[in-house]
């Protein structure tokens, strides 16, 4: 057992910095420096704060949230940690519009941001608490990606350290602002059965982030209310099958495929090329209908024929609402709800219509 853990074992009283120092074996000052995340203590070697991070779980030190917040003074400065793999710069990622919309907001407030980047190194340690705690340098941080760890984050809100989440969560008490994919995929369902469509399949990737729960609930909502059977329904794909269920789709007389579209866009990308293998025309021959935004190239149906279906997730505004939201926080004054869903945007493209008629054999 190594002296931290002896420390926590004893268990007589809440772990001060003192002890962190102790067990470390450097300085009180040190201590604060490096749990603060000032510029200081982000300079010293870096041996010697990850030996103080790593007292600090072992101990399981918790800061006082109300102290922290008096003996630091604002900085304008807010944090934007993604737990993607690689950032979204480019211009025809999916969480680009995220990026757009935090940093207009955060201009139009006077604030400076931090970005926290998930390279591929952060993010295999993002199960690391240390590795989250780096946002205490800003004021209050945002956080967005398909995947979070749970146990970094539930630290922070226990220390009262103000953070937003972009996108929904479903652990207690994160703040966050997402979209509300329910109502608009259940919509996306009405939009086909009043086209005509009865034989609907739906296509999702393995993903049980909240993002792709939320979509298949209103998919299955959407064709319950509509009197159509939903076995065989939901068809969770990586891409590399689409040929096989699109064959098997068109044998049973689907007539129209709802795709979620994610950050990776495997479903789309695989059923859009096993649609063009087979030489379909859309919709003519098959209605595609898309949940959430496809921009760019893939923002067409095979062959760069119509814009497709569906409906438009609003990036751009989770983006500047989650901004609004983390500054209400840290002035410790929300001014409404800390959990925020906005509707997403119907669009009407050009791959939805009417099923052709069965052929007639004479």
């Amino acid at each position: 057992m190594t002296d931290a853990s002896r420390e926590r074992a004893a268990g007589r009283r809440r772990p001060r910095q003192s002890d962190i120092a102790r067990v470390a074996g450097v300085s009180q000052a040190a201590v604060s420096l490096i749990l603060r995340g000032t510029p200081s203590g982000m300079a010293l070697a870096r041996e010697t704060r990850q030996r103080v991070l790593d007292a600090a779980e072992e101990l399981g030190y918790v800061p006082d949230p109300v102290a922290t917040r008096l003996a630091s003074a604002r900085n304008a400065m807010l944090g934007l940690y993604t737990f993607s793999t690689t950032f979204p710069t480019d211009v025809a990622h999916s969480y680009y519009p995220v990026l757009a919309g935090v940093e207009e907001e955060a201009a139009a407030q006077g604030q400076d941001l931090i970005l926290f980047t998930g390279s591929a190194r952060a993010a295999a340690r993002a199960e690391d608490p240390a590795a989250v705690r780096r946002v205490r340098v800003a004021d209050g941080c945002l956080f967005f990606g398909r995947h979070v760890p749970e146990e970094p984050i539930r630290r922070l809100a226990e220390d009262g350290f103000p953070f937003v989440y972009i996108g929904r969560r479903d652990e207690p008490g994160v703040p966050y602002v997402g979209a509300d994919y329910v109502p608009a995929s259940a919509d996306v369902v009405a939009r086909l059965v009043a086209a005509g469509h009865r034989k609907i399949r739906y296509l999702r990737e393995h993903d049980q982030a909240p993002a792709s729960a939320d979509r298949e609930e209103g998919v299955l909502r959407g064709a319950r209310e509509a009197g159509l059977d939903t076995r065989g329904l939901v068809a969770p794909t990586d891409g590399a099958d689409a040929d096989a269920l699109l064959g098997g789709w068109l044998a049973e007389g689907v007539t129209a495929v709802i795709v979620e579209q994610t950050d990776t866009g495997a479903a789309l990308a695989g059923l859009g090329a096993a649609v063009g293998r087979a030489g379909l025309d859309c919709p003519g021959d098959l209605s595609l209908a898309v949940l959430g935004a496809a921009t760019g190239t893939r923002g067409r149906a095979p062959g760069g024929g119509a814009a497709f279906s569906g409906f438009d997730v609003p990036m751009r505004e989770m983006g500047r609402d989650a901004v609004r939201l983390l500054l209400e926080l840290i002035a410790g004054a929300p001014g409404g709800a800390t959990r925020r869903l906005l509707p997403c945007e119907p669009v009407e493209g050009g791959t939805i219509s009417a099923p052709r008629p069965p052929e007639k054999h004479t």
